[in-house]
C-alpha cells in the first residue's frame, strides 16, 4: 500500500475510525469517525486548508505577490505566457519578453512552470539557448513559466500545523559521490535501485535534459569515472521526488525560524504546509532568507524513509491532523 494511505490506515484503526481506500492506485481515500464525522483526502491533501488558500499557495506567482506583499522576502520574478495563452491575458507577456526580462535580472535565471510539482522543468539558465529550449518545453506542458532571479543558500522545508513545527530538513539536489573505480552513470544507477527500494515513488529520470546540462558544465559525461570523495551535482533544485537527499533538522532548526515559518502559514490562510526557505543555516538566528515556496499539500514520503524517528514523526503529524478534522 502507499505510504500516505498506509500510514492513515494503521492512525485511523488505532482512534476507532472506518477508512475506505480505493484499491487501485490507493490515492484517495474516506474517513468515518467514532462521532459520525466525514472526510475524505487525496494522497496528501487533506480537508485541513480551506480552498481558497490552498489554490493560492498552489499558484506560485500570486502566492509570491500577496506574501512580498506582507513584507516577506521572496523571490523576484514575473510570468510570461505561451501565444495561445497571449490571446486570452489583458497584459500579455510572451516568450521574447521573458528572455528580456531574464537579461535584465542578470543570469543565470531560474525558469520554471507555474503550478507543476516535484520540481519538473525547473532549470537553472545560462544562456538564451537554454532559455528558449526550457521556455519551449514548458510551455508544451502548461501555458505559464515563471523567470525568477536565481538565489545561494540552502534549501529547506519547515513543515507547519497549527501554530507548530513538526518538522524541518534541509534538501540537497541529486548528486552521486566518486569512488574512482564507476562511471556516473553506474553511480546513479545505483542511487536509483537504493532509493526505489526505501521510497515508493522515485522518478530520477536518466534521460532529463538537465542533467546533461549540468555534466555538460562540468566537462563531465555519462562515461566519466569521478574521483574517490568527490560530490557531483546532476540538478539545481532540491526537489526529493527527483532523487535530492533530505538531512533532518528538526531538533536543530532556530526559533527564528520556527517563528518564520508558522507566520507565513497562518498569513496564507493555511493550518498545513511546507514552507520551503533557502538560507545559510536555520539552526542560528534568522539574518536573511529568501521565501521560495509554500507547499500547501507537503508529501512526507522522502522524509520518513530517513528513518524510525521520521516515521514516528509522520504518523504524529497525520494523527494530529485526523484528530482536528474529527473535531470539526
Amino acid at each position: 500500500m502507499r505510504f500516505t494511505a498506509s500510514v492513515l490506515q494503521k492512525i485511523a484503526t488505532e482512534i476507532g475510525a472506518k477508512i475506505l481506500i480505493e484499491p487501485e492506485y490507493e490515492l484517495i481515500g474516506h474517513i468515518t469517525f467514532r462521532n459520525g464525522k466525514r472526510t475524505v483526502f487525496r494522497n496528501t491533501r487533506f480537508n485541513i486548508n480551506g480552498f481558497g488558500s490552498a489554490n493560492l499557495a498552489q499558484d506560485k506567482a500570486f502566492s509570491n505577490y500577496f506574501l512580498g506583499t506582507l513584507g516577506y522576502k521572496v523571490t523576484e520574478g514575473k510570468t510570461f505566457f505561451s501565444d495561445k495563452m497571449c490571446q486570452k491575458v489583458a497584459n500579455p507577456r510572451n516568450i521574447d519578453e521573458g528572455w528580456q526580462y531574464a537579461e535584465k535580472l542578470g543570469l543565470p535565471v531560474i525558469v520554471k512552470p507555474l503550478n507543476l510539482s516535484s520540481g519538473i522543468l525547473v532549470t537553472k539558465v545560462y544562456n538564451k539557448n537554454e532559455y528558449y529550449e526550457v521556455a519551449k518545453k514548458i510551455f508544451n506542458v502548461q501555458s505559464v513559466l515563471i523567470v525568477e532571479r536565481f538565489y545561494l543558500g540552502n534549501d529547506f522545508r519547515i513543515l507547519v500545523l497549527d501554530n507548530e513545527v513538526m518538522a524541518a530538513y534541509q534538501r540537497i539536489p541529486l548528486s552521486i559521490i566518486g569512488n574512482g573505480k564507476s562511471t556516473i552513470l553506474e553511480l546513479l544507477t545505483i542511487k536509483q535501485e537504493e532509493l526505489v527500494k526505501k521510497v515508493e515513488k522515485i522518478s530520477i529520470d536518466l534521460a532529463d535534459f538537465r542533467i546533461f546540462k549540468n555534466l555538460q558544465k562540468q566537462n563531465l559525461t555519462f562515461e566519466s569515472i569521478v574521483p574517490q570523495g568527490m560530490i557531483v551535482y546532476l540538478l539545481d533544485n532540491a526537489n526529493l521526488s527527483a532523487g535530492g537527499q533530505a538531512v533532518d533538522m528538526t531538533d536543530n532548526i532556530h526559533p527564528d525560524f520556527q517563528q518564520l515559518a508558522i507566520n507565513i502559514t497562518k498569513d496564507m490562510g493555511l493550518r498545513l504546509a511546507g514552507v520551503d526557505i533557502l538560507t545559510q543555516n536555520i539552526t542560528q538566528p534568522l539574518v536573511d532568507y529568501t521565501l521560495l515556496e509554500v507547499n500547501s499539500a507537503p508529501g512526507l514520503t522522502h522524509y520518513a524513509s530517513l528513518g524510525e524517528k521520521q516515521r514516528q514523526q509522520v504518523e504524529h503529524l497525520y494523527r494530529k491532523i485526523l484528530q482536528e478534522l474529527e473535531k470539526g
